[in-house]
């Protein structure tokens, strides 16, 4: 099992930047996958970004293509959410979320592939 904590939120002038940190317990976090989900008030969770537990080329919503970049340090046993030109239509709670190997190719964007989540973090983007 592993145990997510999310941290890095906060409140960011539009184009602004935030880097969102995930913790993970435990010690087997280097087979895990990871993404970061977000929910605004009002909406569905969505998906923002995934990467694979063996790393290589991320996934990326259309929305944060080009401004966010996910990361993971399997020595820290973080994975990493950098958000850059930040928009008013990026505030939300942004969750981390975990599961062990390989997510299939058509199902890594839907949060029912993920077994672990964090608890979130708030971001909130001023006009």
């Amino acid at each position: 099992q592993v145990q997510l904590a999310e941290s890095g939120g906060g409140l960011v002038q539009t184009g602004g930047s935030l880097r969102l940190s995930c913790a993970a317990s435990g010690r087997t976090f280097s087979t895990y996958a990871m993404g970061w989900f977000r929910q605004a008030p009002g909406k569905e969770r969505e998906f923002v970004a995934r990467i694979r537990w063996s790393g290589g080329r991320p996934d990326y919503a259309d929305s944060v293509k080009g401004r966010f970049t996910i990361s993971k340090d399997n020595a820290k046993n973080t994975v990493y959410l950098q958000m850059n030109s930040l928009k008013p239509e990026d505030a939300a709670v942004y969750y981390c979320a975990a599961v062990r190997g390989t997510v299939p190719s058509g199902a890594y964007y839907l949060d029912a592939s993920y077994g672990y989540w964090g608890q979130g973090t708030q971001v909130t983007v001023s006009s």
